[in-house]
This record gives C-alpha cells, structure tokens and sequence, in this order.
C-alpha cells in the first residue's frame, strides 16, 4: 500500500517509487481545491510508479479520473514522468514554468542522437578522457539508442508565471520561480494559515529546491544552439536566499520529509556552496580543465566509484561552480588553452 500522510488543510503527500534510485521515490502532493484535487508533481514513468500514484489516491477516496489538474515543479522524470498519463486518464490540465517547457519540448523534439552528440561534445569541451566520451560516440553510431526518461510526459498545456496565484478555487497558491536545479523550477507557497497554527508565513511546496538533508545539484540545460552563458549556481542561491525570507511556517519537499525552520536550512545551503568554492579556488592555483575539476571535488564516494552517468552530472556541477567564480572574478580562462583551462586570479 502507498505510503499517504495527512498534512492537515486539504494537503496529503504520496510516496511514489523511483525504481533502482537511492532517493527512493518523489513526494507527490495532493491538494484539495473547489473544483476537483490537483496534484503537485506525479512521479517517475514507470508501471510500479503508477500503481503506487492510483494506490495512493485511491487511499483518499481519490480516482485518477478526478484530478482536475497537475503543477510542476520542474522538468526532472521523478516530478513529471507520469503526467501524461494522468492527463490521458483524467484531461486534467498540466501546468510548468516556461523555462522548463522549453527543455521538454526540445527533448521531445530532437532524436536522440543529437543529445548522444552533444553530451560527447560537452565532454570533449571538458577536457573528459576518450575513453569516456567513446560510448556516447559507439551508442550515436551503432544506432541503439537508449530512450531518454521523460518522454512519455506530458507537454505542458499551462504556463506558470512566477509571483501569480495559480487559478486554484477555493485556494491561494502562489508560483515562486526558484532556478538553479532546473532553469524553470518553481516552489508553491500556499498562503494561508497553516492548520496547527505553526508560527511563519504559510506552507512551501518547495519541489527539489529546498529539501531536509539533500544538496540539490545545479544542473545546466542549455539549448544546444545558443551559446549564451548561463549562471545557474549564482541563480540558484539568488532564490534560496528568497526562500529564506519568505520564511515559510512549514517546507513540503518532493523528496524525504516536511521540515519546520527553512531560513536555518537555507543558511546550511549557502554556506556550503561557499565552501565549494573556496576549495575550487583553491584547486585552481594551477591550470585545470573543467574534467580535472571535477576528479578533484569532494563528492559523497571516491571519484573511482562515482558511476559512469553520475560523473556526466558531476562534470556539470562542477561547470556551475566554476561559472560563478569566473562571474565573481575568482577565476579565469587561460588564453590559448585547449581544452580550456581556468586558474584562480
């Protein structure tokens, strides 16, 4: 049976599996509203994910067919994997930041042989090993493709604009955009008080964005054909440190468990970033390439026992980093290098 707890003033929370993950699964929320329930994320595409979403529901006396919509946090599998199925199942609307819909549309759009070739040529601009770069050119070549997650999901038929009230009868849901972990993402505040009279301004669906004992990863989604850089870490703590003052009463995560005291969490989070890159600078008293960066990081296991995928996201992490050293003046390219190198100035 689904896990489904209470959070009092027509909110409940569902656990929905993420299938061979050691987060476990996504937090999806439930929210009452006059003209049907409305979902906050749906959770993984995958049969068992489902199951436990109509489990869950159905715990409420909720069926699918009554969702009357779904909001999402942002573009990630775990959030928004199965609302296409809901949307079959239910015609509820779906509703996403543009940013974010943007990515979905381009995913869905390209074949994947495009991202295969611009994964490898992200690495190669890196400065990543061949042999690492070598099974993304076999898979491109060989024509077996591996489907990327979320293509089932649905494309957004809503848009959610930051600072707006989500048109939610009987409710007041208003749309925070929060970027960093996706360029679209978006946290919910629901203001209005919360039921056990907790002391703050409200309730925070906060998505991936501000969660208990977990450090988002920064994530670059760029459209391969714009060459504009971007600074998601610099956007990333720009929006925590909004969170922060909103100082909501209580945090309702997609992942782990609700928590009380998000200001004190936010702190956590912007001294660590400030941390990791003091230690970057550091790092960067010689020329390193962004690959070399990332072998020298501190992750939660030994680079030699960091999986082939998690070391793409690695490599990512540590781009953001170093783009918002090189955005503070800390550091800076070396002319001339290739791959490019950055040192510390």
């Amino acid at each position: 049976m689904t896990q489904v707890t209470e959070h009092g003033g027509g909110v409940w929370s569902l656990k929905v599996p993420i299938p061979d993950n050691p987060l476990g699964h996504t937090l999806v929320h439930l929210l009452d509203t006059d003209s049907g329930p409305v979902l906050i994320d749906t959770g993984w595409d995958d049969p068992a994910s489902w199951d436990a979403l109509v489990d869950g529901l159905g715990a409420l006396d909720v069926a699918v067919t009554d969702i009357h919509g779904v909001v999402i946090t942002h573009h990630h599998p775990d959030h928004h994997g199965l609302s296409g199925q809901v949307r079959d199942a239910s015609g509820a609307w779906i509703a996403m930041h543009a940013a974010d819909t943007d990515v979905v549309k381009r995913t869905r759009s390209a074949e994947p042989a495009v991202w295969y070739a611009y994964m490898a040529d992200k690495l190669v601009a890196a400065g990543a090993p061949e042999e690492h770069i070598a099974p993304l050119r076999k898979a491109r070549a060989s024509g077996r493709m591996r489907t990327l997650p979320g293509l089932d999901a649905a494309v957004p038929d809503r848009e959610i604009v930051p600072g707006d009230l989500l048109p939610l009868a009987g409710r007041r849901l208003r749309a925070i955009w929060t970027p960093g972990h996706t360029p679209g993402h978006v946290c919910l505040h629901l203001e209005e008080e919360h039921p056990a009279h907790k002391p703050g301004n409200g309730r925070l669906f906060s998505g991936d964005h501000l969660l208990p004992g977990i450090t988002p990863h920064i994530g670059l989604y760029e459209d391969p054909d714009d060459a504009t850089a971007t600074d998601p870490l610099g956007d990333y703590l720009d929006s925590l440190e909004r969170i922060g003052r909103l100082a909501p009463a209580e945090v309702l995560p997609a992942h782990q468990h609700a928590f009380t005291d998000a200001p004190a969490r936010v702190r956590e989070l912007l001294d660590h970033h400030e941390d990791r890159l003091t230690d970057l600078r550091t790092l960067l008293a010689t020329p390193l390439t962004t690959w070399q960066i990332a072998e020298r990081m501190e992750w939660n296991r030994p680079w030699s026992e960091i999986p082939y995928g998690s070391r793409n996201i690695a490599v990512s992490e540590a781009e953001a980093h170093l783009r918002r050293l090189v955005k503070l003046g800390r550091a800076e390219a070396v002319p001339g290098s290739d791959p490019v190198t950055y040192v510390a100035v």
